[in-house]
């Protein structure tokens, strides 16, 4: 799948890179990593800019958050949950307890989370959902969505340009921030539930 991405972005350039970071914002399981470094390795080949490849990745972030975000405003968690158990969920990788976790993500920092988790693989897609159940304020949410998503284009299309041709050489970084963040991710859902527990528990001494 990686070569033939990096093949879509060396012939379609800026509109080949906005296409599959929007696919990658619908279907997480897509490496925006590659192909946000890849683009910024072209700029120093080709006739493409680092402004202009920030630009196209982000726009693209943006209208694939705007489909989530519909998606939660529309079906709401329940109907949601049940829609990702089924084919849906296969075809797209994405799974109930994806967005649990980010609901429990937005209920705890709410606009704070739209901004942060644009930085943090998997739920960097799906943070869009819960702000969809809560009906927060559309505006706001693509502000903060545009400036969350235009701060990890800028660092990996940045590292791209600078490494060139040696753009691979960062791969292994990302993958390592990758599985920090997750565990980092899930150690704190798991305090945050054994908070709840004694929490309740002391409540009902």
């Amino acid at each position: 799948m990686q070569e033939w991405m990096l093949s879509f972005v060396n012939n379609f350039g800026y509109f080949g890179i906005f296409l599959l970071i929007f696919i990658e914002n619908v279907f997480p399981p897509i490496p925006s990593e590659a192909v946000l470094l890849f683009g910024g390795a072209l700029t120093a080949t080709t006739a493409m800019n680092v402004p202009w490849t920030i630009i196209a990745a982000t726009a693209g972030s943006l209208l694939g958050a705007i489909v989530l975000y519909a998606l939660g405003r529309i079906f709401q968690a329940e109907r949601l949950k049940k829609l990702f158990a089924g084919k849906f969920g296969k075809i797209t990788h994405l799974r109930p307890d994806h967005v649990e976790k980010a609901e429990q993500w937005f209920l705890r920092y709410q606009g704070k989370a739209v901004l942060i988790c644009r930085c943090i693989p998997i739920v960097r897609s799906l943070i869009s959902v819960p702000a969809g159940f809560a009906k927060m304020k559309l505006p706001q949410f693509l502000l903060l969505t545009a400036l969350g998503s235009a701060v990890w284009n800028t660092v990996l299309v940045c590292v791209g340009a600078g490494l060139g041709s040696a753009w691979e050489k960062a791969m292994p970084y990302f993958d390592q921030y990758t599985h920090i963040v997750i565990i980092l991710f899930i150690i704190l859902i798991l305090a945050g539930g054994a908070f709840y527990v004694l929490h309740k528990r002391k409540k009902r001494k």
